[in-house]
Order: C-alpha cells, then structure tokens, then sequence
C-alpha cells in the first residue's frame, strides 16, 4: 500500500488513494517520492476545496488558478513545476481508468526558472516619460496618445502601430487587440489614456493625414503613412532621453512597467496574463519576481529594520 500521512489521509479523496496504490503497485515508486504526490495533491485538494470544487471534477480555469496562487504565494519555480508534474500524472490517470473524459492539465506549461528580469520603470519615470512629447504639436499629441496607450493596455510596440482606427472605441474605453498566433483580446483602456487618444483623434490625426488619401493605420506620420515599430522605438528612446530617464530601455518597457504596476497594486496574475494575451501563465509570473524585487528594495531603504 502506498504510505500516508494520518492526518492527511481522511480529508483526500479515495481516488487519490488508488492512485497512489497504483503508482506504488505498479512502478515501485519510493515512499519519498509517493509523499511527494501526496502533498502535490494534497495542497490542489484543499485550494479547490475553498473555491468549492473537488479534485475528480477541476477544470483547466481552476488548474491555472492553483498555480497563480502558488506563484503569488512566493512558491519557487521548480516547486510549482513538480507539482504540476503530479497534477498531470494524477489527471492521467482519471482518463485512462475512465473517470473522466478531458484531462485538464493539458496545455499548462511549467513555470521556467532562470530568466532574466526585465528592465523596468518606476511610476515616477513612467510618469515623465508620458509627459515628456510635446502635445502643442500633431506629432508630440500622437505620441503621447501612444505612450498613454502602451503603458494603459501592456501593449507590444507591433500591437501598437499596428492598429486600426476601428480596433478602439473612445466612448467605451476598449482596444481590441490582435496578438501573437492571431488571437484576439479586449482590453479596456482607462479614462487618461482614452482622452489622450481623443485628442490624437480630434486634432493630430487630421493635421497628419492633411493632403493625404485614407489610411486604415490608426497612428500616422506626416507622410499619411502608418507608423513604423522601428519609428516609434526611435521615438520613444528620445522622449525617455528628454525625461531624464537613464535605466536602459526595451521596446517592451511600457509593457513590462504596465504589469509589473499591476501586480505592485495587488492585481491577480490570471486577470494580467489576460490582458498581456500570454497563453501561458509560466510567461506571465517573471513579473512576480519583478514585483517581489522592487517591494524588498522598498523595504531595505525604507524599514527602519530592512
């Protein structure tokens, strides 16, 4: 029989216990390893149990919320990857002896430990750097209205000279927003950002496209033509120069501030992954770190105990 731990054993549903039994059966897996499983399991049982569900009947939604918890919670990478190697094996195991017909694991990617953090901002720079174009000019009001852009929706520099004038609605406050793979997403824009793309709307884009045939591209140059990712990158470099801005920057570096900002504010890593469109949320929590660095350096210069 596969070994337990009494005081776990009476909350855990009995098909964990055949599971167990036949992982130990069949494989001839160590005890270690088996309390390993257990306690994989053991900790989604409980996390569904709060939300009211049961571990035969989870869904992938409820999967990924696991593991954005955990993540959230300050779980190592590796940790949640193994548990998500127990979770997979056990939701195998369900299909293959037909207690069900879906395997909800399927798709979900292991966190990847090791990678870089992004450079990021502060809300002070952030800041400056979207007051930093001229908006007395069409060109400084445009840029504006895509930086205000950028840093409201997480966008990418290529979603954002990419859109088309009837990708946003200024009387909802929405950008539709075509990613990576083709897929589609609805973020809402914030009423700052809203006014300045007014703006853009009301008075840059007209003077822009003055003598010039119609374009679909939303953001325009003087020439009436869409604007360039290389462009805007070159743009957006000068502004932060102007700023004063001296951290080395990325074409993602709204992006980056706009999520790491989120999380720093107390937004869930689900409702983030969704706005950023990641189809994984293993790419979304690199911004955890991001956030957990900058509060730990909040507190070692600011606690009089840090």
């Amino acid at each position: 029989m596969a070994t337990e731990t009494p005081e776990t054993a009476a909350e855990l549903p009995a098909v964990l216990d055949r599971f167990l039994d036949e992982l130990w059966a069949v494989e001839g897996l160590a005890d270690r390893t088996l309390a390993a499983y257990r306690r994989d399991l053991s900790a989604l049982a409980g996390f569904l149990a709060a939300r009211d569900g049961a571990l035969e009947a989870a869904t992938h939604a409820d999967l990924l919320a696991f593991v954005a918890a955990r993540m959230q919670g300050g779980a190592r990478p590796r940790s949640v990857a193994r548990a998500l190697s127990s979770i997979r094996r056990f939701y195998r195991f369900l299909v293959q002896a037909g207690e069900r017909e879906d395997d909800p694991s399927a798709g979900i990617d292991p966190p990847r430990p090791g990678r870089p953090l992004p450079a990021g901002l502060s809300e002070a720079q952030v800041e400056a750097l979207l007051a930093a174009p001229d908006t007395a000019t069409a060109v400084g009001l445009r840029d504006r209205a895509m930086l205000e852009m950028m840093y409201a929706a997480g966008l990418r520099v290529s979603e954002l000279v990419g859109l088309e004038g009837t990708a946003v609605n200024t009387r909802q406050g929405v950008v539709r927003i075509t990613g990576k793979g083709g897929r589609e997403r609805l973020v809402p824009l914030g009423e700052v950002a809203t006014d300045w793309l007014a703006a853009y709307l009301d008075r840059a884009r007209p003077e822009l496209m003055a003598g010039h045939p119609p374009v679909e591209a939303l953001f325009v140059t003087r020439r009436g033509r869409g604007l360039t990712r290389q462009a805007f990158w070159y743009r957006i470099k000068a502004h932060a120069a102007q700023a004063g801005i001296d951290t080395a920057l990325s074409p993602h570096t709204l992006r980056h501030a706009f999520a790491t900002h989120l999380l720093d504010h107390g937004a869930d890593l689900r409702v983030v992954q969704m706005l950023l469109g990641h189809s994984s949320l293993s790419t979304t929590q690199i911004y955890t770190h991001v956030a957990r660095a900058r509060l730990q350096a909040l507190h070692a210069e600011h606690h009089p105990r840090g």
